[in-house]
């Protein structure tokens, strides 16, 4: 880091010249007063960096460079850790999300299957209803039909209505 040294020109008088010491990220005029020259050192606005790792300041914009360069470190480890206890989240919740459908599932299938057993010994139970009907029907049909023939007996008669379709 040098340092730059100016030294005003004498217009013909004795004086000797003014140095002033200005460091580099300063501006300097030179103003033109009536025996000598003097420089005034103008103080810097501070610009926006235009490119954060290529300027001329030493080891300031060095160290600089270096924490911004820690702190993106930083942001994007938080960030990475963000997005893996995301995932991990989404991962647990769709595990228990599977979990839970196929316990609904199993719970399903068995109802479905007691359902069937008690639909089965339902039909079951209305079958041995009819089969009971039926044969209830037949029965008085074979007591009426006793009957009858025992009438046709003890009359001596014959019953006007044959049987089949002859």
């Amino acid at each position: 880091m040098a340092e730059t040294q100016l030294k005003a020109k004498s217009s013909g008088s004795a004086a000797p010249p003014v140095v002033v010491e200005v460091p580099p990220s300063e501006t300097t005029t030179v103003v033109e007063e009536s025996k000598s020259n003097v420089v005034v050192a103008e103080p810097e606005k501070t610009p926006a960096p235009a490119n954060k790792l290529g300027s001329k300041g030493g080891s300031y914009d060095r160290d600089i460079a270096l924490a911004e360069v820690a702190k993106e470190k930083k942001l994007s480890y938080v960030k990475a850790w963000e997005k893996s206890e995301k995932t991990k989240a989404d991962n647990k919740a769709e595990k228990h999300i599977s979990s839970i459908a196929a316990w609904e599932n199993t719970k399903k299938a068995a109802l479905e299957a007691e359902l069937k057993k008690i639909e089965i010994a339902l039909v079951h139970k209305e079958a041995e209803e009819k089969r009971a009907v039926i044969e209830a029907k037949r029965g008085e049909e074979v007591l009426k039909v006793e009957e009858m023939a025992a009438k046709y007996r003890a009359t001596g008669t014959t019953p006007k209505k044959t049987i089949g379709c002859f």
